[in-house]
């Protein structure tokens, strides 16, 4: 079996199956534990031993997603492809909009025929843009479990702007805890320095 043309063609779904195996594994209460346990192992020197503070790992643990997150974009998303497709899409956007505003009936029903094409190709693009995701997951989600087993340990707070001085574990945003939202400001914004000096385009 040509295992390339087997990803290309069930590799969207195989991607969605995992990413919803390992939402899952959130549930699994000693799958969560016994991940973050053998992480810690690794880990718990850089706060035991060296004493750094939570929020700071975190900021720490977010500059390694986003570097593996964009190494693993950048290697299995053909970004050359996928601008050269929204250049195009433009094009045809502008092409469209002239041909209805002319309502150049027989004009309009050849941009039709293109449209399905530039669609199909459209789709193509986003699901090559999912997959990686299932690979990103992988590394990730173990980060969070360790999180999680380290947070449930220890109480550790955080300074925000217009919040003030909160626990990492207090709900901030509806359910979501600050440590989550802190992990997300800091993963996002690192990502974009990275992407930058990557040379690659956002998802």
């Amino acid at each position: 079996m040509d295992f390339g043309k087997f990803w290309e063609k069930y590799g969207l779904y195989i991607a969605l199956l995992f990413m919803l195996l390992m939402m899952f594994s959130y549930s699994i209460a000693w799958l969560r534990v016994g991940v973050g346990h053998g992480i810690d192992t690794v880990l718990a020197p850089l706060v035991e031993g060296f004493g750094i503070p939570f929020f700071i790992l975190i900021v720490i643990l977010s500059a390694a997603t986003g570097l593996y997150s964009s190494v693993i974009q950048k290697y299995t998303i053909d970004y050359e492809r996928m601008t050269e497709v929204q250049d195009r899409m433009k094009e045809f956007q502008k092409e469209y909009r002239e041909a209805m505003l002319s309502q150049d009936e027989k004009r309009i029903k050849k941009l039709d025929v293109k449209k399905d094409r530039m669609m199909r190709e459209q789709l193509e693009l986003s699901q090559q843009q999912f997959k990686p995701m299932a690979y990103i997951l992988v590394l990730t989600v173990p980060i969070f479990f360790w999180l999680l087993y380290r947070l449930s340990q220890i109480h550790n707070t955080i300074t925000l702007p217009y919040y003030g001085t909160v626990s990492l574990t207090a709900p901030l945003l509806w359910v979501i805890p600050a440590w989550i939202i802190w992990y997300m400001i800091c993963s996002i914004t690192i990502s974009q320095v990275i992407r930058k000096a990557l040379n690659i385009g956002g998802i």
